[in-house]
């Protein structure tokens, strides 16, 4: 406290001391008020508190980021928008311009992980993004709204909000004997597997773990009548 305001403070109790009782509280909180707030200014550099990004603790900065939704098994998330949105897609009424699927198998150190359900769906709705899934088999769903868009297999990964960059899936990362491999149509591809356009009947395996020269990923996938 400045010893301007002290001065202040203290005739201010002077004063109410010699006031009728029932005053002298009141009297004294205006003063005590604007004192404390003297003091709250002068820490902040005369300026009002607020909210400081850079000074949070280390978890809680941690908490604002975009998550990597950490070890498998991924649910999809029960919020979709932010996936969606992150996606460039729209959630509504399904797409019947064209209508085509795809398959997705994901294996981590050599075990099969489900890929989730209802990713890209309104759990409250029902409506759906044109990309999107409907049960664990790893069936991804087209359904777009004009013929010839493409979609990518990052734009999945997005709405599940799971991690996918050429060295990531998930929590899961490469290093110290890791890897992380992606295959079409059981073909080993480079590249960023984010970025593989998703096409009619491809069967798409990543897979991540210690590299295993035995492991074969399936060519194709049994689709279901209709699919």
């Amino acid at each position: 406290m400045s010893v301007q305001h002290a001065d202040q403070f203290q005739r201010a109790r002077a004063e109410a001391h010699q006031q009728p009782p029932r005053r002298r509280r009141h009297a004294l909180l205006p003063v005590i008020g604007a004192a404390a707030a003297a003091l709250v200014l002068a820490g902040c550099g005369g300026s009002a508190l607020a909210p400081d990004t850079q000074s949070m603790p280390a978890a809680t900065a941690a908490a604002t980021r975009p998550a990597d939704r950490g070890l498998p098994p991924w649910p999809a998330p029960a919020d979709p928008y932010p996936g969606i949105k992150a996606a460039g897609l729209s959630i509504g009424p399904m797409g019947m311009a064209e209508h085509y699927h795809a398959h997705l198998d994901v294996f981590v150190d050599g075990k099969q992980t489900p890929v989730a359900a209802d990713i890209g769906i309104d759990p409250q709705t029902e409506e759906m993004t044109a990309l999107h899934t409907h049960d664990t088999r790893g069936v991804i769903h087209i359904e777009a709204h004009k013929k010839g868009d493409t979609y990518t297999l990052g734009q999945l990964f997005q709405q599940w909000s799971v991690a996918l960059t050429p060295d990531q899936i998930g929590a899961l990362k490469t290093g110290g004997g890791k890897a992380l491999a992606a295959y079409v149509n059981g073909k080993k591809v480079d590249g960023d597997p984010a970025a593989i356009v998703l096409k009619p009947h491809m069967q798409i395996a990543l897979a991540h773990g210690t590299p295993d020269p035995s492991f074969t990923p399936s060519a194709g996938y049994q689709f279901e009548p209709g699919e």
